[in-house]
């Protein structure tokens, strides 16, 4: 699967993954086969960074 290259739209696209699919960023990589650190620093060069206890990419102090 070809995953959105515009880091908003991929950040809506794992974001909805990791609500409806996947409990963890753990499952949504494996599932997808891509490397976590990819979508860790694509996610994070718009501002985002992934919060464990909410299970979704958040801007920080949000």
């Amino acid at each position: 699967m070809q995953l959105p290259k515009d880091p908003i739209m991929l950040l809506s696209f794992v974001n909805t993954q990791l609500r409806d699919n996947c409990p963890s960023l753990d499952d949504f990589v494996k599932e997808f086969d891509i490397d976590k650190e990819e979508i860790v620093d694509k996610l994070g060069s718009v501002g985002f960074i992934y919060n464990t206890e909410l299970n979704k990419f958040v801007m920080p102090n949000s």
